[in-house]
């Protein structure tokens, strides 16, 4: 997967917008206000902080060697994903746990609002 593969799957989701609250070179991806992916895409290798359920997040670090605790994030619910080290088919279905993991977190109207769009 490449940085315009990924930014183009995080934007393909619904309210999805990418902001720079860190600077220029963090694309900071959010469904209405709230972040669910966090790259840089110019960084060599290619990693994107992902949110993930407590248990999941320690079980992918367990299996895959390009899953680490989240770098600067709150290690229990927050995975770095280098993205060369796993199939970008498993980097799609991480983004998109953490995406659905966000939504599931806003309020009942916010995600009524998400449904109809």
């Amino acid at each position: 997967m490449t940085p315009k593969e990924l930014r183009a799957f995080c934007l393909g989701f619904n309210a999805s917008t990418e902001e720079f609250p860190f600077g220029p070179e963090a694309s900071v991806f959010k469904v209405l206000g709230k972040m669910f992916a966090l790259s840089s895409l110019d960084g060599r290798p290619l990693t994107v902080n992902l949110k993930c359920d407590p248990d999941d997040a320690v079980r992918l670090r367990e299996e895959h060697e390009a899953v680490a605790p989240g770098w600067h994030m709150n290690k229990r619910h927050w995975n770095t994903v280098t993205v060369s080290g796993l199939p970008a088919a498993k980097v799609r279905e991480l983004i998109e746990d953490s995406y659905d993991l966000v939504v599931a977190g806003l309020p009942r109207a916010e995600r009524l609002r998400l449904d109809r769009g």
